[in-house]
C-alpha cells in the first residue's frame, strides 16, 4: 500500500522554497511506522531513495522527517498530507468508503471526488481548532462548499454543521455533553426496551405487533420475529385448551412477551413499530454495511426511540432514508441518535400532519411562489397540467434527494446545504427552545464575525430574510434550479402530470451535487432582489 503526497521543503532557515515536490510513501509493513521515500522531481526521475521514522498523527494527518542522511542540502522535509488517506489520489471517487453490494449493478456511480485542495482534509479540519478546542468554523464552511468533506472526517463535521455542539466550546466541554447525551439516549432506550422488549436486542420487526384497541395479535410472523430462538408458535393440539380460533391465548401471549396495553400513547408508538421495519430493511439495501442484522437493528433502535420521544410527529416514511447515513458514519448509536435528531429539527415540519394537510405543502407552495417569480412561464405551463400543487416534488423535500442521488453525492449534497446555510447560533437555540425570539436575535451580536454564517446564511441576512417569519431553506431553492434546469424540456415534452414525473425521475443518478448548489445559490440571490423590488 502507497501513498503520494505533495510537500513544500524547508531549509535550515525555514523559508519555504518556490519548488514543491512530490513524495511516494511505501509502507514497509502493517504495523512499522518506518517508511521508504521515493523523492521525485516535477519531471518525475527519481533523486532519492532511504527510511527514515515517521512520527504521525492522527492517521498520518501531517508527519515531520529528519533528512540529514538523504542526500539533498535541506535539514528538515516538512509533509502536508493534503488527501487524508493512503491510496487516496487526486480527483478520488469516493465510491470505495461505503461499499455497494456486487449483485447491485444498477446503482449511479459517485460524481464527488476527493480533491486537493479543495476538499476539507484531516489536516485542514484539525487547524481550524485552538488547543483548547474552539472551532473557527469559517475556515471550513467554504472549502465545504467548494470540495465536500473527506470521508473520513465526515461524521465528526457534520456533528457541528448540524448544531450537536458549540464551535465556541472546549474539548471537554463538548466530550461532557456527549457522555450526558449518551446517558439520556440510554434512558430513552431503556423506557422503550421496557414496552416492548425487542428494542435493543438486536432484533427488529416488520409485522404488527397489537391492535388499534392494544390487544396483542396473534399471528406467527410476530412470533418467530420476536422469539426467532424458539422458532414459530404453533396453534396446540386438540383440548389442550385452545380457543375458537386453533390458538393458545396464554402460550402464545407469554411466546410475543406481550400483554394488552391500555395507554393510547403506548398503543400509539407500537403500532408504527412494524412500519419502521418495514422501512428499514428497504434502506440503502444496496449497501454491504446493511448486510448485517446489527446495523438494520440499530436503524430500527434510533427511529423507535424518536418515534417515541417526538410524539408530534412520531414515525412517518421518508425518516430511514434521513437516519440511515448517520448510522454509516457515526459508530455510536448514541452519537448517530442525537445528529438525527438536529436534523429532525430542521425537517419535522414537513413530517408534521393534520387531518387535513401535510407539513410539506407549505415548502411546496413556497416552491411554486418562486417558481412563479424566477419562471414564470414554466410555472404557468405545470399550472395548465394541473401540477399548480408541485406534490411531483413531494419526495425531493422530503428525504433531500436521497433518491435522485448515489449514497455518496446525497452525503455531499447534505453538507454542502448545510455549510451554505450554516448559522453559529443553532446550537443555543436548539439546547434552549424557550429562549424568547428578541433573545434569540440578539445573539446574532454575539457571533465573531458574519464569516461565522454560511454564504446562503449571509445572503439572507443581507437582504432582510432573516428578520421574515419563515425563512426559507436553501432545499427549495435546490428544487427550483432542477425545475429550471429541465424547463425546456418540460415545455417542450409535458403535456400530462404523467409526463412531469417522468422528466424529473430521469434525472436520477445524472445530478451534479455541486452544479445544484450553485444553481440554487444563484435562485436564491436572484428571487430575493427581486422579492425586494416588488416590495418597493
Amino acid at each position: 500500500m502507497g501513498c503520494t503526497y505533495y510537500i513544500h521543503q524547508v531549509n535550515s532557515n525555514k523559508k519555504k522554497e518556490k519548488n514543491v515536490k512530490k513524495i511516494k510513501f511505501g509502507f514497509q509493513n502493517s504495523k512499522s511506522e518506518n517508511v521508504k521515500i521515493q523523492e521525485e522531481t516535477r519531471e518525475g526521475k527519481e533523486k532519492h531513495g532511504d527510511v527514515v521514522s515517521t512520527n504521525a498523527l492522527n492517521g498520518l494527518s501531517w508527519c515531520c522527517h529528519e533528512v540529514g542522511s538523504i542526500s539533498h542540502p535541506l535539514t528538515w522535509v516538512s509533509v502536508s498530507l493534503v488527501l487524508l488517506g493512503c491510496g487516496d489520489t487526486p480527483g478520488t471517487p469516493a465510491d470505495s468508503y461505503y461499499e455497494v453490494r456486487p449483485e447491485c449493478t444498477d446503482v449511479p456511480k459517485s460524481r464527488f471526488k476527493i480533491k486537493v485542495g479543495k476538499t476539507l482534509s484531516t489536516r485542514k479540519w484539525q487547524a481550524a481548532f485552538t488547543p483548547e478546542g474552539y472551532l473557527d468554523i469559517s475556515k471550513t464552511l467554504g472549502r465545504i462548499h467548494r470540495g465536500g468533506i473527506h470521508p473520513s472526517i465526515r461524521g465528526e463535521v457534520w456533528e457541528f454543521l448540524l448544531a450537536c455542539y458549540d464551535p465556541k466550546s472546549t474539548f471537554e466541554e463538548r466530550e461532557q455533553l456527549r457522555q450526558q447525551r449518551r446517558v439520556q439516549y440510554a434512558r430513552w432506550k431503556e423506557e422503550c426496551r421496557q414496552m416492548f422488549p425487542i428494542v435493543g436486542s438486536g432484533r427488529y420487526i416488520t409485522a404488527p405487533v397489537l391492535t388499534e384497541d392494544g390487544q396483542p395479535i396473534q399471528d406467527p410472523l410476530v412470533l418467530l420475529e420476536a422469539n426467532p430462538d424458539k422458532g414459530v408458535a404453533l396453534p396446540p393440539e386438540e383440548n389442550s385448551g385452545a380457543g375458537a380460533n386453533g390458538t393458545n391465548s396464554k402460550s402464545t401471549n407469554t411466546a410475543n412477551n406481550l400483554k394488552g396495553v391500555q395507554d393510547k400513547k403506548v398503543i400509539q408508538w407500537m403500532l408504527i413499530l412494524h412500519q419502521i421495519g418495514l422501512d428499514v430493511v428497504r434502506t440503502d439495501r444496496t449497501l454491504v454495511f446493511y448486510e448485517k442484522q446489527e446495523n438494520l437493528s440499530k436503524l430500527w433502535d434510533i427511529l423507535a426511540v424518536y418515534a417515541w420521544i417526538d410524539t408530534d410527529v412520531g414515525y412517518c416514511q421518508g425518516m430511514s432514508d434521513l437516519c440511515s447515513p448517520m448510522i454509516v458514519l457515526l459508530d455510536d448509536e448514541a452519537d448517530a441518535f442525537w445528529c438525527f435528531e438536529r436534523l429532525m429539527r430542521r425537517l419535522r415540519g414537513n413530517f408534521r400532519c393534520t387531518d387535513s394537510s401535510v407539513g410539506v405543502e407549505t415548502q411546496l407552495s413556497n416552491l411554486a411562489s418562486i417558481t412563479k417569480v424566477i419562471d414564470p412561464k414554466l410555472h404557468q405551463h405545470l399550472e395548465t397540467l394541473g401540477g399548480g400543487d408541485y406534490l411531483f416534488a413531494f419526495r425531493m423535500l422530503m428525504v433531500l434527494f436521497r433518491r435522485e442521488f448515489s449514497f455518496c453525492d446525497s452525503l455531499y449534497l447534505w453538507e454542502m446545504m448545510w455549510a451554505l446555510e450554516y448559522d453559529p447560533d443553532l446550537f443555543s437555540l436548539y439546547e434552549n427552545p424557550n429562549l424568547p425570539a428578541e433573545k434569540a436575535e440578539g445573539s446574532k451580536g454575539k457571533a465573531k464575525s458574519i464569516r461565522q454564517f454560511g454564504k446562503f446564511e449571509r445572503e439572507n441576512m443581507r437582504n432582510g430574510g432573516k428578520n421574515a417569519e419563515a425563512p426559507l431553506p436553501i432545499s427549495i431553492f435546490l428544487v427550483a434550479s432542477v425545475l429550471k434546469d429541465k424547463s425546456s424540456k418540460l415545455l417542450q415534452e409535458a403535456r400530462g402530470l404523467d409526463d412531469v414525473v417522468k422528466i424529473l425521475n430521469d434525472i436520477t443518478g445524472n445530478l451534479d451535487a455541486k452544479k445544484a448548489c450553485t444553481g440554487a445559490m444563484k435562485l436564491h440571490k436572484k428571487y430575493l432582489k427581486k422579492a425586494n423590488a416588488t416590495k418597493t
